[in-house]
């Protein structure tokens, strides 16, 4: 049973940083393509970042340059660092992972494992 547990999320002022974690378990990390998302109230939920099990990234435009994706394979924990936050990045954010090769326009539907979410506020 794939398991993802999200934490790190709060509240920030615009310009400010979090750093969100991921613990999974129930399988292998480096074996899965495993990313973050994010939906703000009344939108989408869009991708953010991606980390493929070669440990190449992927990053949605907006947030390139600004957010670091990472993970840590011995301790099946998966990161995402966010600088320079601005009030657009209220939202809630999920990990998710999936078996395999990470899809080159990643939507919600490429993965089945996802974790409860944890929600990031920047005021201004």
């Amino acid at each position: 049973q794939v398991q993802l547990v999200e934490s790190g999320g709060g509240s920030v002022q615009a310009g400010g940083s979090l750093r969100l974690s991921c613990t999974a378990s129930g399988y292998t990390i480096r074996y899965y393509c495993v990313g973050w998302f994010r939906q703000a109230p009344g939108k989408e939920r869009e991708w953010v970042a991606l980390i493929a099990n070669d440990g190449r990234t992927l990053y949605a435009d907006s947030m390139e340059g600004r957010f670091t994706i990472s993970k840590d394979n011995t301790k099946t924990i998966l990161y995402l660092q966010m600088n320079r936050l601005q009030v657009e990045d209220t939202a809630v954010y999920y990990c998710a992972a999936e078996l395999g090769l990470c899809p080159v326009r990643p939507k919600s539907a490429d993965f089945r494992y996802w974790g409860q979410g944890t929600q990031v506020i920047v005021s201004s």
